[in-house]
């Protein structure tokens, strides 16, 4: 039997939902650290919008910047599912460190693990596994949902490219050292031009721009980059030349269960807050969740929960078995983000007018989620993708 099998048959075995020992553990030990070092730290680094960077070492001695990266390149080696729960548990507290470390994990590290050369990842795996946080940089500003319209451009001279455009809405980009980078080398092939770079900050022509103001994960930096006759090695191409289009689309499919892993997360937080709140508040003289009427919604709240984590763990778990996930990680990121959207929404209303000010928690939970229906393929894409893969077109 096969290890794609055998996975799966475990899989069948037994609730999604349940872990193994070891996925338990893990589970436990991240949980433990953002309740006892990123707790204390949400309120600071929302006012200030910016993550702390002795959070940041903390989250690369704990091993979560490399938790696929294969044991000789720096990494943990583990699973594409242990990297899921490790978003889910930190977004349960902050969701700004949720996607730092899903970023990080899903994309950067996923790119160079199945794309890059040996030598890249002799010399950059290391590196992102236990110093320096990368960045991905697709997105510009006339070309989201059609990615593939980018117009920054990689001409060819001698042995290197040079790199000019814009990216924009570019996660991790204030703490990023390494990033990587798509531009059309070939713009008359269209996107079959498109081509994946690995470009350090250091890089000459290379800046980062304006920081943008959020409405939520306020302390991630989302930013600009600005490529200016930026020369990059031939030897930093992702890939084959004119093959980023693929590069972009497969690591993206990945992505977005990590985007439904912060967004469970973050569903769950509201859901823990307002069992507590719903607890302690009393009305007409006892506690508001002995009413029926809140008690409804509180299970309404945690079904909603366990299916949105059930689609997550399931395109998570498929991935790891080596099959065909793609339908269910967009089903899992639409419906987790609504999940996430609806779940702290109706969290607001149970705490009253305290759930509206930012003494307490669960406004910011609601702010947080609404980016899950916008980043890493809107829900409108997550759609259209699940139409096209149930109609064969």
């Amino acid at each position: 039997m096969s290890q794609s099998q055998i996975a799966i048959e475990q899989r069948t075995c037994r609730p999604l939902t349940t872990l193994s020992e070891d996925e338990q553990m893990f589970r436990a030990s991240v949980r433990e650290f953002a309740d006892g070092e990123l707790r204390p730290r949400v309120d600071e680094m929302e006012e200030h919008a910016k993550l702390d960077p002795t959070l940041i070492k903390q989250c690369f001695d704990l091993g979560l910047m490399g938790i696929e990266t294969p044991e000789e390149y720096g990494g943990a080696g583990a699973t594409f599912f242990t990297a899921i729960l490790a978003v889910e548990e930190l977004s349960r507290v902050d969701a700004s460190v949720g996607v730092l470390v899903d970023v990080q994990n899903t994309l950067v590290n996923n790119a160079l693990v199945r794309w890059g050369t040996e030598e890249q990842k002799q010399k950059y795996l290391p590196q992102l596994a236990t110093q320096k946080v990368g960045a991905y940089a697709l997105s510009e500003a006339g070309s989201g949902s059609d990615a593939f319209a980018m117009q920054t451009r990689a001409v060819e001279d001698g042995d290197h490219f040079v790199i000019n455009g814009r990216k924009l809405w570019i996660t991790n980009g204030n703490e990023a050292d390494i990033f990587i980078v798509f531009a059309n080398a070939n713009p008359e092939a269209g996107y079959r031009g498109i081509t994946a770079f690995v470009v350090e900050k250091s890089t000459a022509g290379f800046s980062v721009g304006k920081k943008e103001n959020k409405l939520g994960i306020r302390a991630s930096s989302t930013v600009e980059l600005i490529l200016e006759d930026c020369r990059v090695s031939k030897e930093d191409v992702i890939g084959e030349i004119g093959k980023g289009y693929k590069v972009s689309i497969e690591t993206l499919n990945e992505g977005r269960i990590g985007i439904g892993a912060q967004m469970i997360g973050i569903a769950s937080g509201a859901l823990d807050a307002a069992l507590s709140y719903t607890t302690e508040r009393e009305q007409f003289g006892k506690s508001i969740n002995q009413f029926q009427g809140v008690q409804f919604q509180l299970a309404e709240m945690a079904t909603e929960l366990e299916a949105a984590r059930l689609l997550v763990y399931n395109a998570a778990r498929m991935k790891d078995a080596g099959q065909n996930f793609v339908k269910e990680a967009a089903m899992a990121k639409l419906f987790s983000s609504r999940a996430a959207e609806r779940i702290s929404s109706k969290a607001i209303e149970l705490f009253g007018g305290y759930g509206f000010v930012k003494d307490y928690p669960v406004e910011k939970f609601w702010r947080d989620s609404k980016i899950g229906a916008i980043y890493e393929g809107t829900s409108n894409m997550q759609l259209q993708t699940i139409a096209k893969l149930m109609i064969g077109k």
